[in-house]
């Protein structure tokens, strides 16, 4: 409905001070002109908003000008309620959150207070992984701040391989993918993805941070996940007793089962695996013990078989 579009392009620019036709129009799903429309609109039935000129030019409202929020529908609350503040990982950013919600949940008519009383205890969200590994956000406060303020952010950043390096960069965003965060900064050497748990040391420091004018947070995400999972992976042929077939479907290195090879005479499945490198291929096949042979490449199958000799040879020598 157009009411609801106008209310949330007020909203928009009550959160943001400034945005041009066609960021409004983005966010809003429509086309520039029908947002020059509302724009018109708004304006003409009173609201204080007007276009700024330039290259730094958008839409505006006065800044002395503020509408109040609607209540929240009992559909918006759930939602909103859904979205347990223990999804924040760090302890610091879960009492903040809680406390924000409290404070939302005391503004709330009776019969939508009780409502959310009784959908928070019908949830309960667990972000710690099973055996008791968890993401270290500790660093995370830090990290958020530098982005908040647009400050520069110094880091001590372990890398895969366990080696550390020392970057100075510009926080651009953050991004939650699962109870994983990532920092996306840019450097001399580009835009770059840091994984917020592998930050030994963070620092914020005094310089203002050099943001890109048209960086687009969702769009640089979405390029980079998309180039991650079209990099060169390693394949491998391997024949799997049917159970780790099937187990082996739940893991990302799963690809698929080769066609007119369903089994063989012994039951067993061929299927064409994806690992990141022959490293990760070897430690997965030799982790499946008997209830996997490798087919192909021949490298990794000699690997294996090596490998399997020195473990031979190293308990023979116990015995």
């Amino acid at each position: 409905m157009r009411a609801d579009r106008l209310l949330s392009a007020l909203l928009l620019l009550q959160a943001h001070g400034r945005l041009t036709s066609r960021e409004l129009a983005k966010r809003l799903e429509v086309s520039e002109r029908t947002m020059h429309r509302d724009m018109e609109a708004l304006s003409a039935s009173g609201v204080p908003v007007f276009a700024m000129r330039g290259s730094q030019g958008g839409w505006q409202l006065d800044e002395g000008w503020r509408t109040q929020v609607p209540g929240l529908d009992e559909a918006e609350l759930r939602a909103f309620l859904m979205a347990q503040p223990q999804v924040v990982g760090d302890e610091r950013l879960v009492r903040a959150a809680e406390r924000a919600l409290a404070k939302l949940t005391a503004a709330l008519p009776v019969s939508l207070r009780e409502k959310a009383a009784s959908i928070r205890q019908r949830l309960h969200v667990d972000t710690t992984r099973w055996y008791g590994t968890i993401e270290d956000l500790s660093r995370l406060p830090v990290v958020q701040d530098a982005v908040s303020r647009d400050r520069k952010l110094k880091i001590i950043y372990r890398r895969d391989g366990h080696e550390v390096a020392e970057r100075i960069v510009d926080p651009l965003g953050l991004v939650a993918k699962g109870s994983v965060w990532y920092l996306v900064a840019h450097t001399p050497r580009g835009f770059r993805t840091y994984r917020v748990s592998r930050i030994e040391e963070a620092t914020l420091l005094d310089q203002p941070c050099e943001r890109p004018p048209d960086f687009d947070l969702p769009a640089y995400w979405k390029s980079s996940t998309a180039q991650f999972r079209a990099r060169p992976r390693y394949n491998a042929l391997l024949r799997l007793e049917p159970r780790i077939a099937e187990t082996m479907k739940t893991w990302g290195c799963f690809s698929n089962v080769e066609t007119g090879q369903d089994s063989d005479a012994e039951g067993w499945i061929t299927v064409r695996a994806q690992f990141d490198d022959e490293d990760h291929a070897c430690f997965i096949v030799l982790g499946l013990g008997p209830r996997a042979d490798v087919l192909e490449p021949e490298a990794l199958r000699e690997r294996v078989a090596a490998d399997i000799g020195r473990i031979v040879d190293r308990l023979a020598q116990r015995l």
